[in-house]
């Protein structure tokens, strides 16, 4: 038995690390797609198609993802998602600064929907991986989800402050090119040091079993779908182009002042989500209550935030231009924000697990995350066409809106009988 949960531990903690490097990179791409193309002149539209594929194929992957983990192995699905984002980096060195700026849009879309699929394989890996190593009692299933997905966060939270400041200071290319280095390296490493644990793939699983006849499980993918679009609804392009508008004064100093703060702020906020959610299960005293409990917390957490982008978006629409004294209310706001929305995403993660079992975790994850991708694909392409068309009012208006669909799909669940507790 000691042996067996030593080699759980082994592979729970290889599969995080390989997480945490993907993250790290992913989070930095983001920011360095984000402030070169801006940078060119992109407008806020053509920002967010530029990610519009990343999202999609999340959509595809998270749906195929689960079935080919479960036909093939976690550790197949992980190599890949690695391998993919190494290639991925290494195209967009080849984004040559002469092509046209539809043909340099196609380009980035395409690569970044490659990205997109890395990503969902790596993450359903790494979740899925939790949900059959973790150990049982005293919350442990809990707590487990929480520490790797605000580790996670906090990881990619990095990312972003590292491609603002490594844009800055080495350039798109050289950047790009770094990052791709440090991930084949871990890839390597992975492979010829990856420890025993992760379930080999079964060859009966069929392709049909990724659709889940549970309605808690299809609640919960609806309830998930929202409260990420009203996150990336202002965080894509509404905010991170504000922000600019406020600090940069046009100049090369001033524009890498302003990449700096940007990319300050986006990493603070992820690292400050991603320690609220591991901070999520003693916050909530998960380890004390029932499952029904925790059901009836994902209610009043969600309905919690519908505030704080409600009020915003009031105060900023009152305000003709924007100001300095203001970001600083947008910031204080936004990091509440990101607070609640952290509990709310804890309380999902959790709950996909419990509701799910070990025969179908990949399936059910993969569902679920198909869901994410989903909410950030939503979120994504009204980020930029309601900062085009009523600015960051409109955004945060939006989040409030799709914060309401949330709500609603968190009421329809309920604990399966017996009721379980929370282990």
């Amino acid at each position: 038995m000691a042996k067996s949960a030593q080699r759980d531990l082994a592979a729970y903690v290889a599969v995080t690390l390989a997480y945490w490097s993907f993250m790290l990179t992913d989070g930095a791409l983001r920011m360095l797609i984000l402030l070169h193309f801006h940078g060119l002149g992109f407008s806020p539209v053509q920002l967010a198609y530029l990610f519009v594929l990343y999202e999609v194929a999340g959509i595809v992957t998270n749906l195929s993802a689960g079935w080919i983990a479960a036909r093939f192995g976690l550790s197949s699905t992980l190599y890949v998602g690695l391998g993919l984002q190494v290639f991925a980096l290494i195209a967009l060195t080849q984004l040559d600064p002469a092509w046209a700026l539809g043909t340099s849009v196609i380009f980035v879309m395409l690569v970044q929907g490659l990205s997109g699929v890395a990503k969902d394989l790596s993450k359903m890996s790494a979740k899925s991986a939790v949900k059959l190593l973790a150990p049982t009692g005293q919350g442990g299933l809990f707590r487990w989800v929480a520490v790797l997905t605000g580790s996670k966060n906090a990881v990619k939270g990095l990312g972003f402050f590292l491609g603002a400041v490594c844009l800055g200071l080495f350039g798109f290319t050289q950047t790009l090119i770094g990052m791709a280095a440090f991930l084949a390296l871990i890839l390597l490493i992975l492979i010829f040091k990856m420890p025993v644990g992760l379930p080999a793939g079964r060859k009966t699983a069929k392709f049909q079993e990724v659709f889940s006849k549970n309605p808690n499980i299809n609640w919960l993918c609806f309830a998930r779908m929202f409260l990420f679009g009203a996150r990336d609804v202002w965080f894509v392009v509404g905010i991170p182009i504000y922000f600019y508008v406020v600090l940069s004064d046009g100049s090369e100093a001033g524009n890498r002042a302003a990449f700096f703060a940007i990319g300050s702020f986006m990493a603070l906020w992820i690292i400050l989500y991603g320690a609220v959610q591991a901070f999520a299960p003693r916050l909530l005293n998960a380890q004390n209550k029932q499952l029904t409990h925790l059901i009836r917390d994902a209610r009043v957490w969600g309905a919690a935030l519908i505030v704080i982008p409600l009020a915003l978006a009031v105060l900023v629409a009152t305000q003709p231009e924007p100001a300095l004294w203001l970001t600083g209310i947008i910031v204080s706001g936004l990091v509440l924000f990101g607070a609640i929305f952290a509990v709310n995403s804890s309380l999902h993660s959790y709950l996909i697990l419990a509701f799910s079992t070990d025969q179908r975790v990949t399936m059910d994850v993969g569902f679920y995350y198909m869901a994410n991708a989903a909410g950030r694909l939503l979120g994504t392409l009204l980020s930029g066409l309601s900062y085009q068309l009523g600015g960051l009012p409109l955004c945060l208006f939006s989040a409030a809106a799709l914060l309401v669909l949330n709500v609603i799909g968190t009421s329809r669940l309920s604990a399966p009988e017996p009721t379980a507790s929370c282990t």
